[in-house]
């Protein structure tokens, strides 16, 4: 191995794991992880640390691997991440912190995610926490939303003293960590789980099934509830159609409500109480990470699967290892292809996607070049179900029932950089109000709040 060439990653056999929920990658081993910080060259100015939207100290914590210190590099990698194994697992780092690695320039970048995640694990299985009760300042903050952005931000916030409670609309916390990441990507138990145990180890209350806008308002949580200032970090989670004729008919879902009802309500398991049908074949619209979690999903429930995206490849949204695993697994991509119909019989079940071909022309607004239809290229594909995967938007449901606050264009609020929101007191970040991104920076707003919080309360 040179330091040219960073470490191979070891993976389950792609036809073995196409039948298991079990995770695809196994990480690296103790001597996989040395020659693979061995490579780093300990950049002066590591362009690797401005790449991450949390700012973690990775040559740093990637010496200390180097020099077995794996207390070390765990403490390191804390202070300024809450959710190392996930964000190891699932941050496009190629578009961040490795994207902006010195050595990627003429050689491949360090496998810092991976890094990540081993020191991650390597605390869990080892029983290493780096937590320190803070000396309570006598400030109360709530935190709406138990995703990444409300528990980045409870962490900031405890670690600072202040009595924190979170609320979560569900039953589990997590947010789309539970609901939107399949098993296969991201275990739950061993995971995400061990993770917010370690927040709630800081003093960090969380209350489950309290729909802030139905069960409580904002403003009962200041007058009645006694509450200094509050964050909503309550995400994006509202699909978006795609309005076409026959969306109504029976085996359309979104693909946030399958993935939920796998993820979530564990439906992939044989004794479930809620399974989903997924027929024999399956169409998932859509080209983001959220589309290849659906399809993966659906090929391990025994479907033949197939991506329809109307870009190319290339200007598909998904992480390239995405893509690649799925590509590996069996699922089937239809490019350039655009559903204009929604196919079904006289019993209302879907029986296929009426499309039409794409080509592209000149670059929109997110500078990919715009898909413009082929006139007369229809044709249908067959499929039992259709899995709509083109995003989704806020639940207006907070900004709607908070005097003060502004809605944006998301369905959700209006906040700046600093997640200053148009309600004194109320501070906002995350998908709630840049809709959907990735989990790494709804982190990074959800430690920029909390500064403005701390700014805010005077502490």
């Amino acid at each position: 191995m040179t330091k040219n060439i960073r470490v191979p990653v070891r993976e389950q056999d792609p036809k073995a794991r196409t039948v298991n929920f079990e995770e695809v990658s196994y990480g690296y081993n103790a001597e996989e992880a040395f020659l693979e910080a061995s490579r780093c060259i300990q950049c002066k100015n590591p362009k690797c640390v401005a790449g991450c939207p949390v700012n973690i100290q990775i040559p740093r914590f990637i010496k200390a691997v180097l020099d077995g210190d794996m207390p070390g590099a765990a403490s390191i990698i804390a202070q300024d991440s809450s959710l190392p194994a996930v964000c190891g697992r699932v941050c496009p780092q190629e578009s961040q912190c490795e994207g902006a690695c010195i050595m990627g320039i003429k050689n491949e970048p360090i496998s810092i995610g991976k890094l990540e995640r081993y020191v991650a694990d390597w605390a869990r299985k080892n029983n290493f926490s780096t937590v320190t009760k803070a000396v309570p300042n006598g400030k109360k903050v709530a935190v709406i939303g138990s995703g990444p952005a409300g528990l980045a931000c409870a962490t900031d916030l405890a670690k600072a003293g202040c009595d924190v409670t979170i609320f979560e609309a569900l039953h589990k916390p997590g947010g789309v960590l539970v609901y939107g990441i399949p098993e296969f990507r991201l275990p739950k138990e061993e995971v995400v789980e061990y993770e917010i145990g370690q927040v709630q180890k800081l003093g960090v209350k969380i209350e489950c099934n309290v729909v802030v806008g139905r069960t409580v308002t904002i403003d009962q949580l200041f007058d009645k509830e006694g509450f200094n200032a509050i964050f909503v970090g309550s995400g994006a989670g509202l699909p978006k159609f795609m309005g076409i004729p026959g969306e109504n008919f029976n085996g359309v879902v979104s693909a946030n409500e399958f993935l939920t009802r796998s993820n979530l309500m564990v439906a992939y398991r044989p004794d479930s109480d809620t399974p989903i049908y997924v027929g024999q074949r399956v169409a998932v619209v859509g080209g983001g990470n959220v589309a290849m979690d659906a399809a993966r999903t659906a090929l391990r429930l025994g479907a033949g699967v197939t991506i329809v995206y109307r870009r190319t490849e290339k200007e598909m949204p998904a992480r390239v290892e995405e893509v690649h695993h799925a590509k590996e697994e069996g699922v089937a991509f239809r490019m350039l292809t655009n559903p204009v119909a929604v196919l079904g019989n006289e019993k209302g079940w879907v029986t296929g996607l009426r499309c039409i071909r794409m080509e592209l022309g000149e670059p929109d607004e997110s500078g990919r070049r715009r898909p413009v239809e082929i006139p007369g290229s229809e044709f249908d594909i067959v499929c039992d179900v259709a899995i709509i995967a083109l995003g989704t938007s806020s639940n207006p449901l907070i900004a709607r029932t908070t005097p003060g606050l502004t809605m944006n264009r998301y369905n959700g609020i209006v906040a700046d950089e600093k997640g200053i929101t148009s309600r004194s007191g109320v501070f906002a970040g995350g998908d709630v109000v840049t809709g959907a991104a990735t989990v790494i920076l709804a982190m990074g707003a959800g430690r920029q709040a909390a500064k403005s919080i701390l700014e805010y309360l005077g502490v």
